[in-house]
């Protein structure tokens, strides 16, 4: 981490080079070209110990610094401060006793702004890496919490359910996971169901309102039309056209009807 530190700072310090070597905000006629670059990087060579004084070897000094965690000691804003008004003195003694520059308030206001750049940066910077420990904290907790649901999925759908005529005569024995829709048919329901790789289907003598009675508790079973009720994991796609609309479910070739007054349910589901 010191090294990924002291690197953000050279690129800070670089930066201040170049914008102070290229755009001149104050003259530098009575330098040569060799002596311009050596006074630039007397900038740069300040606003990188300046970087490395606050950020670093202070707080190493109070002991108060975590050798493996190189972020600032002190509130945002304090450090942000000192940062500034180190570098904006620092810069004003630098240009006007080695430089011999008059300090004139034009010169000042844009010492000013180039100091500034140094706390933005920083803060910038520890902005970035707050966000990206959130994000990788809220990756972790989301990986988490999809392994329950994934848990709690499959224990949820592999529980067994018992589908009984009204006469008790007759009855079928399923797991939740495998019966893909129940459809009425007259006085009997006709329960498609998953067995292998293909969907078979039994007809039991009872009413689809007695079955989604026994349903209720199973959250991914929804009624999609008066005559049918489908479970969602089944759904392949919604489909629509002029005046209707239907349910392709997997492995089964003919439509499942789609009534108005369970669309917009049946839309949040999947």
């Amino acid at each position: 981490m010191l090294k990924a530190a002291l690197g953000l700072f050279l690129s800070i310090s670089f930066a201040v080079f170049l914008f102070v070597l290229f755009f001149e905000p104050f003259s530098l006629d009575r330098f040569d070209f060799n002596n311009r670059i050596l006074f630039v990087a007397g900038m740069a060579a300040i606003t990188f110990t300046i970087m490395s004084l606050v950020r670093i070897t202070l707080p190493w000094l109070i002991q108060k610094y975590d050798q493996h965690q190189f972020d600032p000691l002190l509130p945002p804003y304090a450090n942000s401060f000192i940062i500034f008004t180190l570098t904006f003195v620092s810069f004003g003694f630098y240009i006007h006793y080695v430089g011999s520059v008059n300090l004139t308030i034009s010169i000042m206001f844009k010492l000013g702004l180039i100091s500034l750049v140094l706390p933005i940066s920083l803060w910038l910077h520890d902005l970035i890496k707050d966000l990206k420990k959130q994000n990788a904290v809220l990756r972790k907790e989301l990986k988490i919490f999809e392994g329950k649901v994934e848990k709690y999925e499959e224990d949820y759908l592999s529980k067994p359910i018992e589908f009984t005529s009204d006469t008790s005569s007759e009855n079928l024995n399923l797991l939740i996971a495998d019966v893909a829709f129940i459809k009425s048919a007259d006085n009997y329901v006709e329960i498609v169901f998953k067995e292998g790789d293909i969907l078979k289907s039994k007809l039991i003598r009872n009413t689809l309102k007695n079955i989604e009675h026994q349903l209720k508790p199973y959250s991914n079973f929804i009624r999609c039309h008066r005559i049918c009720i489908v479970n969602s994991h089944y759904i392949e796609k919604l489909n629509k056209d002029f005046s209707s609309h239907w349910l392709s479910i997997k492995g089964y070739d003919e439509r499942i009807p789609v009534s108005r007054q369970y669309l917009l349910k049946l839309k949040e589901i999947i």
